[in-house]
Order: structure tokens, then sequence, then C-alpha cells
């Protein structure tokens, strides 16, 4: 059955996810490409955050007709040219043409061939998505479920299965296809609902920077234990503090201890915990 609505722009969605891999916001990415912001939103929010698994153009064989060629046929056409002379235009078979009209142009086109619609159709065609593991075995899918009620990790999950089912490698799953079956939503079988039970929260997955793209965690760079100035060993003068903190389980407390290298006095300050001694600047 066609798709009904309007046609997906499939070149300016692929460029939209190139640029997001590059580090490239959404709205600055539907900037670049003259979207709209919503388009972009709904483009991420349809996979999760996910790009789409589409083959690239670049992949594509050389045996397959390209968007550049369909435009080309669609052109000859409208000038009345037959499927003999566009084919010898195009470098191709006259069967390749004639498939190619035959497969991509239906009944309600009305003898029309567009290109784009073509191009859409055949990639479509083309896919051929493999059935997740979870669609297929409800116990697994079950086992899933409930440990991600539980707010277990899908590295905690993957390696539950492979200790609960050793004999079963057909029920062994990796934490990247947990991962991509949540945030896919219907696609991937799990609720979305069930990625508020991760320890992130989120309901769109983000791509992580690499390390040179990431904004630094603080405005001023620290300072190395190694390049202190030299009287702080000598201990002579009040007011250089060492410190230590301890963060307890998902950092929901926190103790953080300081003390005067000189006169060895000790504050702690925390979640509920403080020690009623000289506080240091910052410490309530």
């Amino acid at each position: 059955m066609a798709r009904q609505g309007r046609k997906r722009r499939l070149e300016v969605e692929a460029e939209y996810w190139r640029l997001l891999q590059s580090g490239v916001g959404t709205v600055e990415a539907c900037r670049q490409l003259g979207i709209g912001r919503k388009t972009g939103y709904r483009w991420r929010s349809e996979n999760g955050g996910l790009p789409p698994e589409r083959v690239s153009e670049t992949v594509h064989s050389g045996r397959y007709l390209s968007l550049l060629e369909r435009k080309r046929i669609a052109t000859l056409r409208e000038r009345g040219l037959g499927i003999r002379e566009i084919a010898e235009l195009l470098d191709r078979s006259p069967s390749t043409i004639s498939r190619e009209l035959r497969r991509n142009m239906l009944e309600h086109d009305k003898g029309v061939y567009d290109a784009d619609l073509a191009h859409h159709r055949s990639r479509q065609r083309a896919e051929r998505p493999r059935r997740p593991k979870l669609r297929l075995d409800a116990q697994l899918r079950a086992e899933v479920q409930a440990r991600l009620d539980l707010e277990w990790s899908p590295e905690q999950i993957a390696a539950h299965l492979r200790t609960l089912w050793p004999d079963q490698p057909e029920r062994h799953l990796c934490h990247e296809s947990i991962y991509r079956a949540l945030y896919q939503g219907a696609k991937g079988v799990l609720s979305r609902t069930l990625t508020k039970k991760l320890r992130t929260g989120r309901p769109l997955r983000k791509q992580r920077r690499k390390a040179d793209q990431r904004a630094p965690r603080f405005a001023v760079p620290a300072t190395l234990i190694d390049e202190r100035p030299p009287v702080v060993e000598l201990r002579e003068r009040t007011g250089d503090w060492e410190g230590d903190l301890i963060t307890g389980r998902r950092n929901r407390t926190a103790i953080a201890t300081l003390v005067d290298r000189r006169t060895r006095r000790r504050t702690q300050c925390g979640t509920g915990t403080h020690t009623p001694h000289r506080s240091p600047p910052g410490c309530p």
C-alpha cells in the first residue's frame, strides 16, 4: 500500500541527521537546511533521538538508479522521449528504465512519473529490517521489562540475561539493543515510557560528543596539586585547605571534608552532616 500524506524529503532528512552527528544543534541544523524547527524536532522524536536505519546514497551500488537519474527520467518523459531513447541518454539498459516505470509508478499517479516519490518507494522496498528478538520472544521481553521497572541499567540487564539463560544465546542481548528498543518506541517493542526508569530519565537519546567538542565543566581551569606554590608545603600559614568529597548512592548524599594544613582543624559539610568548626569560604 502506498504511503499516505506528504512525501518525506529523504535527502534533507539524511543531511539533517548528518549535521546532528557532527555536533550541530537541532535549531542550527534546521536553519542551515531551511526547514522549520518543528520539523526537526518531529524527526528526532519519531526515532527517540536516534538516526533512522536507512542506507545512505553512497552505500548503494552503481547498478541501482540514483535520485539524479530518476529526475532525468522524469524530465525526459515530460519531453516525450521513449524508453529506449531515455536508456541511451542515461547509458542504461532499456529494461532498467521499463522496470523502473512499472515498479515506481502506481495507478493513482495518473501516468505522471514523480522522481522524488519513485526514489522514496524504491528506498522503502530496499529496506530489509530484521525483526528484533524482543518482538519474537514474549518471555525475553517480559524479563527485560521487569528489570527496567526495577531501574536496572541496560548493561546490567544484558549481563543478567547471559546468567539467566547461559545455554540460549538466542536470548542474549547487548545493552545497545535494549537502548534502541526503548528509544524507538513501538518500532522497538518496548514502551518509551520506560525511559523514565533509566538513570538519565531522558525521553530522547542524546548523541555523545567527542572529547574536543564537549563544553568544559568549569569556567576556571582547576589548579593541580603539583602546581600549588611551595609555601603550602611548609604549613606556615592559615587558610590553605585540603579537601575530600565522599558521595553516596546515586549522588543523593555527599560529605565534604576540609582540613586546614597549618592548624589541622577539620570542617565537614554535606546533606545532614555538619561539624561546627570554622567554615572555609563556600561551605555553609
